[in-house]
């Protein structure tokens, strides 16, 4: 630790703080425009400018000067930091005023405005009016892809979205060209980003230069309600908020969360708004003559009370169901005494028998940041979790940590080595290049996608991953999972027991009535009676015989566990539209019809109920970890030769909320055109 005094108060800080964080460690407010934690110094704005003594008389950058590389006084005093002299109050004007001589001052009709760091530093630390008179410069738009809107008029060339594409993204999309006055920042040829993560240099700019495309010009932030909430775009669980006014959401952002998605969410999260609105499901629909008619609630329950009597009833859950209602109608079927339980609508074969090691991200998704060494099987973590897969470059970035891929050769924005397209790679990988690296590595990561287990020797790759991936005391086996229920799902058990039918074989006509539970992804013959509860006329929907309209994930309170086996909580942000009700009263009120009435009346009840049976549900934001010991007990099995194939092929439309979405099916479009390119 070095001593430092900053504006007379003295404090110990570690010699790599840079000054800024120096400052903000005593509780001084420094402003920046360039800097941020998480991205490369730049050194370019010049607005964090303090006075240091002893030192040269003039202001200094604190955000490009580390605590180590300050000077004792001639006695060995501890050297001093002010930021708040005449001199530093006196360069910040100046810099300020300079920033806003080509600014277009247009804040009435920026929709930054209320979230702008220029507009309230302006206040802040500028002067009240400026020595320029001359005529200011005018930047040409550009395009740079249709979820980021650009007024580069604005733009103070802070550089943060450069080093974003480069430092975080990996793609490298956005630069600078010409100099002086006439720097611009663009794309390269103006073309659309091909970042998964581009929608995060919104949030970055400090300016209006970036702003959210669809949502331009929709609302002003103190407009929204603001709800805390989690994503269910894929199963990292990623922070985030909400923003609603009245019953419609407009916009959803980042919360901070340094264990699961640092500050970023990946585009899908972020601009699949518009398709929380699109294609819902309002009031239920029953089946007669081969068409489906709307009905009355009551109709529905009797039209599913007919068909049950005497019935194999099943149940699958689909991959944003929630804990609670999927516990819900867990109890509802085995009260007829049925064990044809599926949250895998995939076929994906894990189990819960084999203990929660076998299927959760056992060293966390912090815990990426400790791994020395990384093998990816049947998985492509830029589609499959973009955050995650930003997170694996943050690690190679800093260490050169070695990345091996067996499954389909992908671009994951680092190096990889590319060692076999299946199975068969992975049980010969003893005694290879990259399996020498393994063995010495002391935290080796071993990711397991969907792609290898869904497949009929799944479980067969997973013992030989799980080989790999044991160090003692560290389990380095990590599966990634693609649906935000599928944990959940596994944890309460909503699998098949013994003697039991699996969900291929439920939709292929093993029951009579099965109940759907959101699960679009699903292909259901003609022979079982369908009822789907659901919010998006989907597939799912268009199989249906009764269809009950639920709530999306904005629309309800639910737990969800993260692919690392995080227990989280989502609150609702507004309410359905129409009839359309929260999955688990849905339920409820069918039990009652069916006689078999569930024990609960509320939310809090059910919750009450699945905590008795399930504590670990209790411990929110806490991971119940794994018994690696459990992983023994995996079978050997014999693999094909086949290669892995992604469980993501089209990462803008994985689920019926993003299908029904305009944006994202532009981005959709945009992605498959690259491709094609490619292969050209």
């Amino acid at each position: 630790m070095t001593k430092i005094i900053v504006d007379g108060k003295e404090l110990d800080v570690p010699p790599e703080f840079t000054l800024l964080q120096a400052c903000e460690e005593a509780g001084a407010e420094i402003p920046r425009f360039c800097y941020h934690e998480r991205l490369s110094i730049a050194g370019n704005c010049r607005m964090c400018l303090v006075e240091v003594k002893p030192g040269p008389p003039k202001p200094a950058a604190s955000c490009a000067m580390a605590v180590r590389d300050l000077r004792p006084g001639p006695n060995g005093e501890a050297p001093e930091v002010f930021t708040n002299s005449p001199m530093v109050k006196k360069a910040r004007e100046g810099v300020m005023e300079f920033l806003l001589i080509n600014h277009p001052l247009d804040c009435p009709i920026c929709d930054q405005g209320g979230e702008c760091d220029l507009q309230d530093q302006a206040m802040a630390f500028g002067g009240d009016s400026s020595r320029f008179a001359e005529n200011k410069r005018a930047v040409e738009d550009k395009y740079i892809g249709p979820l980021v809107k650009t007024s580069m008029n604005r733009c103070i060339h802070c550089t943060r979205c450069v080093r974003f594409t480069a430092e975080v993204a990996g793609t490298g999309d956005m630069g600078s060209i010409g100099r002086g006055e006439d720097m611009e920042i663009t794309t390269y040829l103006e073309t659309a980003m091909s970042s998964e993560l581009q929608g995060n240099v919104t949030d970055l700019c400090p300016v209006g230069a970036l702003l959210p495309k669809p949502q331009s010009f929709r609302a002003r932030p103190w407009e929204l309600q603001k709800t805390q909430s989690i994503d269910v775009m894929d199963a990292l669980g990623s922070a985030i908020r909400i923003d609603t006014r009245g019953r419609e959401v407009m916009r959803i952002l980042p919360r901070v969360n340094e264990l699961v998605n640092e500050e970023w969410i990946s585009d899908k999260t972020r601009q699949v708004v518009d398709g929380l609105k699109t294609q819902r499901l309002d009031q239920p629909f029953v089946r007669e003559g081969g068409k489906l008619r709307p009905a009355s609630w009551l109709e529905a329950f009797a039209a599913v009370a007919d068909k049950v009597k005497g019935a194999r009833i099943g149940a699958i859950a689909g991959d944003l169901a929630s804990v609670e209602e999927m516990f819900a109608l867990k109890t509802l079927v085995e009260s007829f005494g049925s064990k044809n339980l599926d949250c895998r609508q995939d076929g994906a074969k894990l189990d819960p028998k084999f203990g929660r090691a076998s299927y959760i991200f056992n060293p966390g998704v912090a815990g990426v940041e400790d791994a020395d060494a990384v093998l990816i099987i049947g998985s492509n973590p830029r589609r499959e979790s973009p955050v995650l897969n930003a997170r694996i470059r943050k690690r190679w970035s800093r260490t050169n940590m070695p990345v091996g891929v067996i499954g389909e050769r992908v671009d994951l924005t680092y190096p990889t080595q590319y060692l076999g397209a299946g199975p068969d790679t992975l049980a010969s990988l003893a005694g290879t290049p990259f399996g020498e690296i393994l063995a010495k590595a002391e935290r080796p990561l071993v990711i397991v996608g969907q792609g290898a287990l869904a497949r009929e020797d799944g479980l067969a790759v997973l013992a030989l991953a799980a080989k790999l991936a044991n160090k003692g005391e560290w389990n380095g086996l990590a599966v990634l999972h693609t649906a935000a229920a599928r944990v959940g799902g596994l944890d309460i058990g909503f699998t098949p027991s013994e003697g039991g039918l699996d969900a291929a074989a439920m939709a292929a006509g093993g029951v009579d009535v099965l109940f759907n539970l959101g699960a679009d992804e699903i292909e259901i013959g003609a022979g079982p009676f369908v009822v789907y509860i659901g919010s998006h006329g989907d597939r799912g929907a268009h199989r249906a015989d009764v269809i009950l309209p639920g709530a999306a994930y904005t629309e309800k309170s639910g737990i969800y566990v993260n692919t690392e086996g995080r227990v989280q909580v989502s609150d609702r942000a507004n309410f359905p539209p129409g009839d359309a009700r929260e999955d688990w009263a849905i339920l409820r009120a069918l039990s009652d019809v069916l006689g078999h009435r569930l024990p609960f009346d509320s939310l809090n009840a059910l919750r009450a109920k699945l905590v008795a049976a399930h504590p670990h549900m209790a411990q929110v934001d806490a991971i119940s970890s794994g018994d690696a010991a459990k992983l023994a007990s995996l079978p050997q099995g014999s693999v094909s030769k086949a290669g892995f194939v992604c469980a993501v092929q089209d990462f803008y439309l994985t689920n019926p909320i993003a299908r029904a979405s305009a944006v994202m099916a532009e981005c959709s479009a945009l992605a498959k055109g690259r491709l094609q390119q490619a292969a050209e």
